[in-house]
């Protein structure tokens, strides 16, 4: 245990941060096998659960993963790039393609999961579509692959009054996806508010994303709004913090 009148942090906690230094000034890269707890043992003479202390918080940082048999490694990280205000411009889902397209370049991103139903709006979500509660909601839940890892739970909700019997409520929206849609439908979206905010997963979160140990997972809360401010879609997305990083680019 640290001693708190030195200030001193427990042994596996040094440990880790000096791997920690040795990853970051790239004396071990990405898919580098680091020292085993036999090496971190003998190298700076502790019991192995102290070894194993070290290594696990590694883990649960990110900068490591665990290959059963073979050690921890260094992991590759190549986050996807969200960038927040491009992606949402009517210039890139106006000519057809889809949001997510500004965010993975030329890797592949794939639905595994996708599911359209209807449900009645409870309280928070007829306030958020300026909708009666209970007013039916065309649903659509998508679960987003890439890299053959698991990246990122969407739900959408729209009023079933504007999405009912159009391709919004079937599994594929078209080219532009789901905004070129409704613009089709005269209820183009022309303004968009996003909520950030950040928590450890649930259960079920972290089973669908395969998330590490400690990994917690980002919020985002979308709105899309028509030039008259009426609410079209409220997309809530989980996305896995250890893949993306959040890019913000505007003028001041």
């Amino acid at each position: 245990m640290a001693d708190q009148g030195t200030g001193r942090r427990p042994k596996y906690r040094r440990i880790a941060d000096e791997l920690r230094t040795a990853i970051e000034e790239g004396r071990y890269r990405p898919g580098d096998r680091l020292p085993g707890e036999n090496d971190l043992m003998e190298v700076y003479d502790v019991a192995r659960m102290t070894a194993r202390q070290a290594l696990s918080v590694l883990r649960d940082e990110g900068l490591a993963e665990a290959r059963k048999g073979a050690g921890v490694f260094v992991r590759s990280f190549r986050p996807v790039r969200r960038r927040g205000i491009p992606r949402l411009a009517q210039g890139h889902w106006g000519t057809g393609r889809s949001v997510w397209s500004a965010d993975i370049e030329e890797r592949a991103l794939v639905v595994d999961q996708l599911e359209v139903t209807e449900t009645a709006a409870p309280a928070r979500l007829a306030e958020a579509l300026g909708v009666p509660d209970g007013s039916p909601l065309c649903v659509r839940s998508r679960r987003f692959v890439l890299d053959d890892k698991p990246v990122l739970l969407s739900v959408s909700y729209l009023p079933a009054a504007v999405a009912a019997g159009t391709a919004i409520a079937t599994p594929d929206t078209g080219p532009g996806g789901l905004y070129a849609r409704l613009a089709e439908l005269g209820c183009k979206p022309a303004h968009f508010r996003e909520e950030i905010r950040c928590r450890m997963p649930t259960a079920d979160e972290s089973d669908r994303l395969a998330l590490t140990a400690g990994t917690p997972v980002i919020l985002i809360c979308r709105t899309a709004f028509t030039e008259q401010g009426q609410a079209v879609e409220l997309n809530e997305m989980t996305l896995d913090s250890g893949s993306y990083v959040l890019e913000y680019d505007f003028d001041a």
